[in-house]
């Protein structure tokens, strides 16, 4: 029994679930909660975007595994590699392109500086909303396959 595709299901679907109720949910409402101000709101958000971002790797990682592993054994179809490494690439432009302008920018307002608005927030969503149809995208070929 191939177990790869199983846990790609898997993993996608958490992995998309998180993505999904952290920055589509959790994010922008945690700036409307009575006395959050900008300082804590920021706080917040980087403590939970750190921890789900290690996730992230983490599922990325076993994401890698399983389409090395099933590339040998021809267990997924190729459009389903394609969405799942969209993802990776994604979260991998996410974290190596836009969260180091992003915490820049969060190091000032936390330090009680003015800070601009940054149009990176406009591209780490702009990535989410990419990784959120990947990862469904996959899930649903995984599923149909």
């Amino acid at each position: 029994m191939n177990t790869g595709p199983a846990i790609a299901v898997a993993v996608t679907f958490v992995w998309l679930g998180m993505v999904l109720a952290i920055s589509f949910i959790e994010a922008p409402l945690k700036f409307r909660a009575p006395n959050v101000t900008l300082q804590i709101g920021l706080g917040i958000g980087r403590l939970v975007f750190r921890a789900l971002n290690a996730i992230e790797v983490a599922f990325a990682v076993v994401i890698l595994v399983v389409i090395v592993t099933a590339s040998t054994t021809g267990h997924l179809p190729v459009s389903v590699i394609v969405a799942l490494l969209i993802a990776v690439a994604a979260l991998a432009a996410q974290l190596v392109g836009v969260r180091p302008r992003l915490t820049r920018r969060s190091d000032k307002v936390l330090a009680g500086h003015d800070a601009p608005r940054s149009n990176a927030h406009h591209a780490y969503v702009g990535l989410e909303v990419i990784k959120v149809i990947a990862l469904a995208a996959a899930g649903i070929l995984l599923l149909s396959s």
